[in-house]
């Protein structure tokens, strides 16, 4: 089924997409429109154009795939599901994460991950093939980022300022070997090892595939970890002890 974005206004068109009785819905001429998906389930997108903000949000289960760009808080608390961005994300991508994964090809904005969360076999992922913007993994409490940094100038930071600020809980894997600027004391880091690598090995050859990329060049390339340094690293800053 195609739905014609154009200049509807996002309400009905979202309403359009929640109402087609097909699973599989191409949605052309994507001019801004926001909260696409919108906790969706069971349906298959495709969107020509750029889609607004909170792509995706609280998505449960659909599949969306973005022939372009997308803006701001793309992912925004998504629950199941995979949203797929042929070009560059926005700020806040993937913020409040619980469960999915979003995979994007090129570069996203700043706090990308933050608030991210876990909770038993709900491991949200956020993959990025460029570079991310400042505060990466802000305050993130679980679940996995990877930043790639693909076809970045070798003087170019693979992240921005404050990387893991507030981190408490689960792993990011930057593709480089010196470790983020002004990284918070309570962040460790060190080079990835092998049973490292095995936590996002399936998620790289499924990333690989769905941009056409080579495995092996991306994967011989030496990874770092970044984890909290204890169980509460920040305990320090909020009692006597």
């Amino acid at each position: 089924m195609i739905i014609q974005a154009g200049g509807k206004h996002f309400h009905p068109l979202n309403e359009e997409i929640r109402a087609a009785a097909d699973d599989h819905i191409t949605v052309k001429q994507c001019l801004g429109q926001r909260y696409i998906g919108c906790g969706l389930s069971g349906k298959t997108l495709t969107i020509e154009g750029t889609p607004g903000n909170a792509l995706g949000a609280y998505l449960d289960g659909c599949r969306i795939t973005v022939k372009g760009n997308a803006q701001d808080a793309t992912g925004d608390t998504m629950n199941d599901g995979v949203i797929v961005i042929r070009g560059s994300a926005g700020d806040a991508t993937g913020y409040a994460m619980r469960g999915g994964k979003i995979y994007v090809r090129g570069n996203t904005g700043y706090r990308a991950g933050i608030h991210m969360k876990s909770y038993r076999d709900k491991i949200p992922l956020l993959l990025v093939g460029g570079c991310a913007g400042s505060f990466l993994g802000e305050y993130q409490a679980g679940g996995v980022i990877v930043v790639l940094g693909l076809g970045r100038p070798p003087e170019e930071p693979i992240v921005g300022h404050f990387c893991g600020t507030g981190m408490h809980g689960g792993h990011i894997y930057l593709r480089c070997s010196e470790p983020p600027r002004d990284l918070p004391v309570q962040v460790s880091v060190r080079p990835a090892q092998e049973e490292d690598m095995t936590v996002i090995e399936d998620c790289l050859r499924e990333y690989c595939a769905t941009f056409d990329l080579d495995y092996d060049t991306i994967r011989r390339h030496p990874f770092l970890v970044l984890r909290p340094n204890t169980k509460n690293p920040y305990k320090r800053l909020y009692t006597s002890n």
